[in-house]
Parts: C-alpha cells; sequence; structure tokens
C-alpha cells in the first residue's frame, strides 16, 4: 500500500507520516529529508541537487523523482509486501497540473 500525503510546509505532513509509520510499521518517505540527506552524503543526485539550491533554485522534479525512486527500491528489497508513505509538497505543481 502507498500514502501520499500533499501539503504546503508546515502543515503537519510529517507529523501525521510518523504516526502512521509507527501504526502500520511503515517507511516514511520523506523528499526534504531525502534532499537533506543525498546533499549531506554527496551522492551524485546529491550533488546534482547541491547545484541548484546553492543558486538558490528549487530542484528540479526529475531530481527528486529520481531520488524518491531509488528510496522506494531500497525500501521494496526490505519491506517488499509493505506500506511506503510519502510526504511532499508540490512546488511545481507537477502532480496537481
Amino acid at each position: 500500500m502507498n500514502i501520499v500525503l500533499l501539503g504546503p510546509p508546515g502543515i503537519g505532513k510529517g507529523t501525521v507520516a510518523a504516526k502512521l509509520s509507527k501504526n502500520l510499521s511503515s517507511v516514511h518517505i520523506a523528499t526534504g529529508d531525502m534532499l537533506r540527506e543525498n546533499v549531506s552524503n554527496k551522492t551524485d543526485l546529491g550533488l546534482k541537487a547541491k547545484s541548484f539550491m546553492d543558486k538558490g533554485l528549487l530542484v528540479p522534479d526529475q531530481i527528486v523523482i529520481d531520488m524518491v525512486k531509488e528510496r522506494i527500491k531500497s525500501v521494496e528489497e526490505s519491506l517488499p509486501d509493505g506500506v511506503r508513505i510519502v510526504s511532499f509538497y508540490d512546488r511545481t505543481n507537477l502532480i496537481l497540473s
């Protein structure tokens, strides 16, 4: 099962996701956390993202999507039938348009 939480920053997506994750024994995938982690670990995607972040620009959707795909792939290896909770803010209206 996949659960997607959408909403603006500070609305409580992470709080709700943490509670759901605990109650459902699931994995929470937060795009903001992934961006920070990839930049900190200097992954290829993190370095690409950082080049935009350093200029004060939004990280392109494709870079974020590639990070989510990588995380889901790694999660599926450990929880093949598990619940995945993804929380993010659709800054570019990619999903909502």
